[in-house]
């Protein structure tokens, strides 16, 4: 089998100019929250605190984001994933292909900002709305990893066992997420993720790990 990678930020296309600054509006917001939740709670950070902090107006934040909720969920995440399940080698068996490049996503995510991959979590599991809203984000997410196993395996992604699949792999990975919040984030993530792939792919283990 030839040797399989992920693409390097060097091998994708540059964003335009345009996007760029999109993308660095979007970023300006994303900080500001952070750090307002840090210094005093989710419920107590209003929007135009954040614009404030972020130096954009409060329409400019609902522009990028329709609500709090989803200024500390979204991420760019999403499209890089469907991108590098589809850079996959084609004769590599689709349970490996998924344990790799969810390994390097929740590896990058982690590396890349540890305190906010925490922050985020455990948000989830304290706030009620941000929990529904990532129930519902991820929903959308694997209607987006429907179409990457339809393209991989030739099934139509909408049917049950393409739905069924790609949303229990979804299920999983927020159980996953809220696991590793409510354990105080003590354990690897990477690991934990290896362990709910393998339960998706194997079922129950006779015994605890």
């Amino acid at each position: 089998m030839t040797a399989a990678r992920t693409s390097s930020p060097a091998d994708r296309p540059q964003p335009g100019l345009r996007e760029r600054k999109k993308i660095k509006t979007r970023e300006a917001i994303r900080t500001a929250t952070y750090a307002l939740i840090r210094e005093q709670g989710y419920d107590a950070t209003t929007i135009d605190q954040i614009a404030e902090r972020a130096e954009v107006s409060p329409s400019t934040v609902f522009r990028y984001f329709p609500t709090k909720e989803d200024i500390v969920l979204t991420d760019e995440y999403d499209p890089v994933l469907l991108e590098e399940l589809r850079a996959r080698p084609a004769d590599e068996p689709w349970p490996e292909s998924i344990r790799y490049v969810m390994r390097e996503a929740v590896r990058t995510g982690v590396e890349e900002d540890a305190e906010v991959a925490r922050l985020r979590t455990h948000l989830m599991v304290q706030v009620p709305a941000v929990r529904s809203r990532m129930m519902e984000s991820m929903s959308v997410t694997g209607r987006m990893l429907c179409t990457a196993i339809a393209e991989r395996t030739g099934r139509d992604p909408d049917s049950l066992e393409v739905r069924v699949y790609a949303m229990s792999l979804i299920g999983g990975l927020m159980e996953t997420s809220l696991y590793w919040a409510e354990k105080g984030h003590q354990d690897d993530f990477v690991t934990l993720v290896d362990r709910t792939l393998s339960v998706l792919e194997h079922g129950l283990p006779k015994e605890n790990p």
